[in-house]
């Protein structure tokens, strides 16, 4: 992993937090407890702040960054952040879900329990309530999110913290993973 300090702010990385060793984090960065930051995400942290609460994880490929006069980055509680994400200067609530691809703006709140699909733009400032799906570019509301897919979010972040642990020790995940433990096949 690569850590660096700038302008005199230092990364603080819960030590029970698995960070990839592809992954950059970069000055006024807090990373929480059970955190995963997965291989080449980098977390900028230059001109404002990042904090990241415990439990998220932020997958493969992602950009976490500020704005540097407005807007630090805010990550809750339990967050998926799917691979290659872009999330700048915005404010990503607990048990919120951001899909593969998707970028979210300066100024834009995420709220508990929301879902970005993938591949949405969620522009400047824009406020997606809880319990709301928003997809397309520019992201507009498509519908509410039924039970099932509320425990998704739940169950998603957990599984992340598990399988974060697992690779942090170097163990597989433990029996409730939906993570594979299998070798590839051999050719014959």
């Amino acid at each position: 992993m690569f850590i660096e300090s700038f302008l005199g702010h230092t990364p603080t990385i819960n030590e029970t937090a698995f960070i990839a060793k592809s992954a950059a984090i970069i000055g006024a960065v807090e990373i929480g407890k059970d955190c995963s930051i997965w291989h080449q995400t980098t977390i900028r942290g230059d001109a404002n702040y990042i904090k990241i609460g415990k439990g998220t994880n932020i997958q493969d490929n992602s950009v976490i960054h500020i704005d540097s006069t407005q807007f630090p980055t805010i990550i809750g509680d339990f967050v998926t952040i799917g691979h290659s994400a872009i999330v700048h200067a915005c404010t990503l609530e607990t048990h919120s879900f951001i899909g593969m691809g998707s970028i979210i703006m300066d100024g834009s709140v995420v709220s508990s329990f929301s879902m970005v699909a993938a591949g949405a733009l969620v522009t400047p400032g824009k406020k997606i309530p809880k319990g709301e799906l928003w997809a397309g570019s520019p992201a507009k509301k498509m519908r509410d999110l039924n039970a099932r897919e509320f425990k998704m979010i739940e169950i998603s972040a957990k599984r992340y913290v598990e399988i974060g642990k697992a690779a942090k020790l170097g163990t597989s995940a433990g029996p409730y993973s939906h993570f594979s433990t299998k070798q590839v096949p051999k050719n014959s």
